[in-house]
């Protein structure tokens, strides 16, 4: 390409640099896919940025699927290309963004870690009744009784769980309430929390869940907790906070088969986002349909009949 064109490139690095204040990482990164597009550039002729037209941004997408980029990896350039080529539009360099109306594969999407419900139950059988085991005890137990996010756990506050009802209300993303039956183990638990709360917080902390200092219980220590937990359980996999809630919609899913219940309890907006949780339990729906099923019981009653008569 032209000296002209590698200057307003290098003028756009620099205006991440300075203006947007980007990490070094990222300005690596956008260098290094534009630098990419620049050379795609010369081999299809293309002298300056405004040269470039949708066309030609199709089938340079189409030549990174072929080169065998992952879907992430081509999102994450065309990113950095609209980027660029509004920043081309704000300096009267160019007139048209010829990668605003192109999209990238969508990424594979992957199915959530879960554990099976002997493994959950080898993480709760905490033993020791010193003060944290006891309140780490309540955690685990919430998050796998109520499917609660990391983020909805740390900011409950002891006003928002009814024992007594067996629920709480939690605030979940976009700010949005609701309530969730909290189970009888967790609600023992929870019970055996607070009746010790009192000697680790703040006369004045309303969290629910506090730490040594008597402040609220921060995210990562929660995270840190349930991964040294796991470890000490004798569990081989990495084990994180989201994964109990994973477990507990899979779980719940297995025995109920009511997706939109699923739903509710997880405060899903849409159902499609609840609907992953149907690929897991495939393989176990059909064994229970091949146990349950009218003509799979008749098929192996009359096979076994079949075996006395022979």
């Amino acid at each position: 390409m032209l000296a002209a064109a590698q200057h307003q490139l290098d003028g756009f690095i620099d205006y991440l640099r300075y203006e947007r204040r980007q990490s070094p990482r990222t300005l690596t990164a956008y260098q290094h896919d534009l630098t990419r597009l620049s050379r795609y550039c010369e081999t299809q002729d293309i002298a300056s940025w405004s040269e470039m037209d949708n066309l030609h941004g199709r089938k340079w997408l189409g030549s990174l699927h072929q080169y065998g980029l992952s879907s992430a990896s081509i999102q994450r350039i065309l990113s950095a290309s609209r980027s660029f080529y509004r920043w081309l539009i704000r300096e009267a360099y160019v007139s048209v963004n010829p990668f605003d109306l192109l999209k990238a594969p969508r990424r594979p999407r992957r199915l959530p870690n879960t554990l099976d419900i002997d493994t959950v139950q080898q993480l709760l059988a905490l033993k020791g009744d010193d003060p944290l085991t006891i309140r780490d005890r309540a955690i685990l137990e919430l998050f796998y009784s109520s499917g609660l996010r990391l983020s909805e756990l740390v900011s409950l506050d002891i006003s928002e769980v009814d024992l007594s009802a067996a629920e709480a209300r939690v605030t979940g993303k976009g700010n949005k309430t609701r309530i969730v039956p909290v189970g009888r183990y967790a609600c023992e638990a929870i019970k055996d929390w607070l009746s010790i709360r009192q000697t680790m917080a703040n006369e004045t902390e309303s969290a629910m869940f506090v730490s040594k200092r008597g402040g609220r219980l921060a995210a990562r220590s929660v995270e840190k907790r349930i991964k040294d937990w796991a470890i000490r359980q004798g569990l081989s996999r990495n084990v994180h906070p989201h994964m109990l809630r994973h477990s507990f919609a899979s779980h719940i899913l297995e025995s109920s088969g009511d997706l939109r219940a699923v739903q509710e309890l997880l405060g899903h907006q849409n159902i499609a986002t609840t609907q992953i949780y149907t690929h897991l339990n495939f393989q176990h729906l059909a064994k229970v349909f091949d146990k349950a099923h009218p003509r799979a019981k008749r098929n192996q009653v009359e096979g076994e009949s079949g075996k006395g008569k022979g």
